[in-house]
């Protein structure tokens, strides 16, 4: 018969785990990027509310538009429609300006009392802001493709009557 041992697993000590050492300089960038963070994150934050104030004024946009051009084909989409539009707008302002500021604030907490938890925050943070502009700009690139091949279907079908 075998003889069978009963092996523990092994188990990593707490001193033995590596750590990311954080320099002075690196510290000093995050510091100074999250000024800049913050910054836009306020331009950003103002534009988004400017944006959400003229969606409700869209109503009285069409009505002067509707007196000069009855026929304009903004006049389709209707007042309705054109604030959802640009409330979407200034949702996507929003969103990523709330994530710099997050990322702002958690860093400059990580900075300036050097609170590890802190600055796991922030990198995800800037993690997701990244992540958003991404995955809006595969959409946009996606769109742009798709238009250039209908353009072109369209082109060849008008270049074949």
């Amino acid at each position: 018969m075998d003889n069978f041992e009963e092996i523990e697993p092994v188990s990593p000590q707490e001193d033995e785990v590596e750590a990311l050492w954080v320099s002075e300089d690196v510290r000093s960038y995050l510091y100074e990027a999250a000024k800049w963070t913050k910054f836009l994150s306020i331009v950003g934050f103002v534009f988004a509310g400017m944006t959400a104030i003229g969606a409700f004024g869209a109503g009285a946009v069409l009505n002067s538009v509707s007196a000069v051009s009855p026929n304009n084909p903004l006049m389709k989409v209707g007042a309705a429609g054109l604030t959802i539009i640009y409330l979407l707008f200034a949702i996507f302002q929003f969103y990523p300006s709330f994530l710099l500021y997050k990322f702002s604030a958690a860093t400059n907490q990580a900075v300036l009392f050097g609170d590890q938890e802190s600055l796991s925050v922030a990198m995800g943070k800037i993690k997701s802001f990244f992540k958003f502009w991404g995955i809006i700009t595969i959409i946009f690139i996606a769109f742009y493709a798709i238009m250039i091949i209908f353009m072109a279907v369209v082109g060849v079908a008008v270049a074949g009557r």
